[in-house]
């Protein structure tokens, strides 16, 4: 082999153990779906109970995590946070949260955005777990036009897409507000994100390759399907508006497939 074959033959053999490296190996595996813990809202006494019983049910699954979508108190303030702190370590696995109004207010604020920051971490980042990629958003901050921390915000969650995007990772998405409800041109309403936003994310959903975004805050259950993106606000641990029982739901996760089903807590 001449010296130039050679060269281009080793090259060829390191983009492909750089590609290889890149790519973790797909793997199947389980989280849960929390949403709205919110201490307070069903009454204090009420949503602890089931807070608490809700990790006690999930560690005896031993899903891989679980993911919060949103309003952990009712009332945000040092105590309810910690509360909810000391209840969130009796979980065996990670658990991540994402924020919502409650937590840090309908149009968020400098001391509202610290106080949550400080107290129970970042409102906006992503993870890896066996090949997936898992973006948790701050969405009132698409809810609610707040300057330079709404394109921040923005600009982040464009970059991760993209970045995912490049190594071919499937994609789940997190975050407190549903994009719609019923249907995708829907007016704005309390319960949804603004239309203009929500036909941009939409797009940029189905371009990046997200397989499913999941929320809360609608205290009912709330499945849609956007060109085959699965869109699932789940039931609460609080107080649920459409009388179903407490809950919380579980994903399993495999190179083929993606399903959920609820679990009842009693």
């Amino acid at each position: 082999m001449s010296v130039s074959k050679r060269f281009l033959h080793l090259l060829l053999l390191g983009f492909i153990l750089l590609i290889s490296c890149n790519q973790e190996k797909q793997e199947s595996f389980t989280f849960v779906q929390m949403c709205d813990p919110q201490l307070g809202m069903g009454g204090y006494e009420h949503d602890v109970r089931y807070f608490k019983l809700a990790v006690e049910k999930i560690n005896e699954i031993a899903p891989d995590f679980v993911i919060i979508c949103g309003d952990l108190v009712h009332h945000a303030s040092d105590s309810t946070f910690r509360e909810f702190n000391d209840i969130r370590e009796g979980f065996i696995m990670p658990a991540y949260c994402a924020p919502g109004n409650h937590d840090v207010g309908n149009t968020p604020t400098d001391s509202s955005l610290s106080i949550y920051r400080n107290l129970i971490g970042a409102d906006y980042y992503d993870f890896r777990h066996k090949g997936y990629s898992f973006v948790i958003c701050n969405t009132q901050l698409w809810k609610a036009d707040c300057g330079e921390e709404s394109e921040r915000h923005n600009r982040w969650v464009m970059e991760t897409l993209s970045g995912i995007k490049e190594i071919d990772s499937r994609t789940f998405v997190a975050g407190h507000y549903p994009l719609y409800l019923e249907d995708p041109d829907e007016e704005e309403k309390y319960f949804n994100l603004p239309l203009s936003k929500r036909k941009e994310l939409l797009a940029l959903f189905e371009q990046k390759g997200v397989v499913a975004y999941l929320s809360g805050h609608t205290h009912e259950t709330i499945i849609n399907n956007y060109k085959g993106i699965q869109l699932v606000s789940g039931e609460t641990t609080s107080k649920n508006f459409d009388k179903r029982p407490m809950v919380f739901r579980i994903w399993n996760v495999s190179a083929d497939s993606v399903w959920h089903m609820f679990q009842e807590l009693e």
